[in-house]
């Protein structure tokens, strides 16, 4: 499996499995030069998420050029990866302006040995001055699926979620498993470490696992988080590719989460 990362953003644009087929959504209209965010891929939200703040609606990071982290932390010593790449975006001057702030935001992206992307963020609070920051987080993930009315999403039944096409109200989720005969914007709060995304139009299923990340989807949305200088967090999000045939409640989510 293959995937592409630009430096603006800091985001994955393409990951392809061992057959060559995209498995990330990229629009055709997308730009990939600042100051407008490239619309597909895996963007990064940070350090804010729709209106919780004042900043941009999903604040500064996926508008930023990214840089090679030369001095990334050290990874635990039973994961491995079959190829990875590390990012650090950290404050400027100009940023301080409208997020008086000092931060290093590190992403790693990587391929599991059977071809899962990996993606793990360390966001740490480097002020000098005592002060501490608060911010959200989430993940974007744009999936390639061929027609959505096909689409189904397990692993949010009796949820709680905010429905931004109605104000940000909230609901809890009545049905089985969702899908999508009109417009839907829902954000899905205190979710489990692993939701599944079957496209039963190409036979795929998208198993998504995620740590450190509460809300759907791989996001801190509804409690953000606050670090004190010197504090770091983490949270990472774990994608594979498996024919639908593998049916996603037979895998053992403790397996999943640990694996590659």
């Amino acid at each position: 499996m293959l995937h592409n990362v630009y430096l603006y953003g800091g985001q994955v644009t393409s990951w392809k499995n061992a057959h060559g087929e995209e498995l990330l959504f990229v629009s055709s209209k997308a730009s990939f030069r600042p100051p407008r965010a490239i619309r597909g891929g895996i963007p990064i939200c940070f350090p804010q998420l729709k209106s919780t703040g004042s900043l941009e609606q999903y604040g500064f990071a996926r508008n930023r050029i990214w840089s090679i982290d030369l001095d990334p932390p050290p990874s635990p010593s039973d994961i491995s990866h079959k190829a990875f790449v590390d990012l650090i975006l950290t404050h400027s001057e100009e940023d301080m302006k409208i997020w008086p702030h000092r931060y290093d935001c590190r992403l790693r992206v990587a391929l599991g040995p059977t071809g899962d992307l990996m993606l793990t963020s360390r966001i740490r609070n480097t002020n000098t001055d005592g002060k501490s920051f608060t911010f959200r987080f989430a993940y974007q993930t744009y999936f390639f699926v061929t027609d959505i009315s096909e689409v189904r999403v397990e692993g949010l039944e009796t949820l709680d979620y905010l429905d931004n096409l109605k104000n940000g109200e909230r609901f809890t989720e009545q049905e089985d498993a969702i899908t999508f005969e009109s417009e839907v914007d829902k954000v899905y709060l205190s979710t489990p470490t692993k939701i599944a995304i079957l496209d039963h139009e190409r036979k795929r299923t998208f198993e998504l696992r995620k740590d450190g990340l509460p809300d759907a989807e791989a996001a801190c949305v509804e409690e953000p988080i606050t670090l004190k200088p010197g504090e770091e967090w983490k949270g990472r999000q774990e994608i594979s590719a498996v024919p639908s045939s593998y049916c996603s409640e037979q895998l053992d989510p403790l397996r999943l989460l640990l694996r590659g």
